[in-house]
């Protein structure tokens, strides 16, 4: 049997998310494993430090995921990666992302990036709420328990 992961793109993770996470694993008897650059102040011993590299953090977990892991990120770029390993991802925010949907999301992420490149301005994600908690721990147990099956 497969060894339950739960792997985060900690680079940019609220600290909120990456304590629901842990004390979700530990409650079900997964095992959760950090990444982030060697700029970032994390350590423990399921922590991977990497390069500070652009998209280092990510290759390096895309890589390490498997099918039946659950990845916490907010990068939709490596959303799509993950999903492509047959492993799921979630956003901090308790986004779902699902292959049906993926390209939706990488469409909308490239028209944002051109309309800025044009001089366009968008809104940045809102202020972080208890509401945002909430959503990503209901997330996060739902596709723990859709691994169960």
């Amino acid at each position: 049997m497969q060894e339950k992961r739960v792997l985060i793109d900690a680079d940019a993770c609220p600290r909120q998310v990456l304590a629901i996470a842990k004390r979700t694993c530990a409650e079900k008897g997964w095992s959760c494993i950090t990444f982030a650059s060697f700029n970032h102040q994390f350590t423990g011993e399921n922590h991977v430090s990497v390069d500070a590299g652009p998209q280092a953090v990510d290759m390096k977990l895309a890589n390490a995921a498997t099918a039946g892991n659950i990845v916490v990120t907010q990068d939709i770029g490596l959303a799509a990666l993950i999903l492509a390993k047959r492993a799921k991802a979630v956003s901090p925010h308790g986004t779902i992302f699902e292959s049906e949907r993926i390209s939706f999301f990488l469409e909308e992420r490239n028209e944002k990036a051109r309309f800025r490149r044009g001089g366009g301005r968008t809104r940045g994600p809102a202020a972080r709420s208890t509401a945002d908690d909430v959503r990503f721990s209901r997330a996060l147990q739902k596709l723990m328990e859709e691994s169960e099956d």
